[in-house]
Parts: C-alpha cells; sequence; structure tokens
C-alpha cells in the first residue's frame, strides 16, 4: 500500500556523462539539469519501492525543477523523493538535490500508476 510520508535517497557521483556539455543542456563541465530531474525520478520510483503489486508500474507526468546549484565533476550528489499526496493513481513527490548540506535543487514530480502491460500496448 502507498502511503504519505514513503521516501527513498538516490545518490550519484558527477562524472563526464552527468555535465550539461554531454547532456547539449550547456557548455560547461557541471551537473546536467536534465540529469538532477533523472535523479529525482529515480528516486522517487525507488520511494513506490515494493508498493505496487507486480502487473504495475509508475511513469512521469509532470515535473517542476528549481536548479539552484552548479555540481562539479566528482562531487556526490543525493537526491530524496517523499510522497505528499495520493490522489487515485497519481502520485505527487516533493524532492530535494543536496550536494553535501547544500541544496542543488528541489521541486516536484508527479507519476500515474498504470498495469504495465497495459502501458506497454
Amino acid at each position: 500500500m502507498i502511503e504519505l510520508g514513503s521516501h527513498a535517497e538516490v545518490t550519484l557521483v558527477v562524472g563526464d556523462g552527468d555535465t550539461a556539455l554531454a547532456h547539449g543542456s550547456g557548455d560547461v563541465p557541471v551537473l546536467a539539469t536534465p540529469r538532477v530531474l533523472a535523479l529525482a525520478e529515480q528516486a522517487a520510483v525507488a520511494a513506490l519501492g515494493d508498493h505496487l503489486d507486480p502487473e504495475q508500474t509508475s511513469v512521469g507526468v509532470h515535473a517542476e525543477l528549481h536548479h539552484v546549484k552548479a555540481t562539479r565533476l566528482d562531487a556526490a550528489v543525493t537526491a530524496r523523493a517523499e510522497i505528499r499526496a495520493i490522489e487515485g493513481r497519481r502520485i505527487t513527490f516533493e524532492f530535494r538535490v543536496n550536494e553535501g548540506d547544500e541544496m542543488a535543487a528541489y521541486g516536484t514530480h508527479q507519476r500515474v500508476i498504470v498495469d504495465r502491460e497495459r502501458f506497454r500496448a
């Protein structure tokens, strides 16, 4: 059963493939905003954990992201996502991405629970 307050964290050490330069979202070797969003989504998926039935999965449908700090190569960032609302099949998460004690990004992300086979069809 999915519960309010369920949360998870995922950590990434920024490598060459995680940079704005690599993602085409800028021309400097710092953590790319699209990679920050992907990390937040990973944390949201992890927060759902084993709460879904085996025939279910979740898909991202909305995100609001504020990327407030550049993160250099080889720095570790941790994304934490927490379930803040459950409206039928729609789950809303708040997330925060930190580099150590400093906030690098924050926002919200929504996922919808879907039937895995029906979605693939």
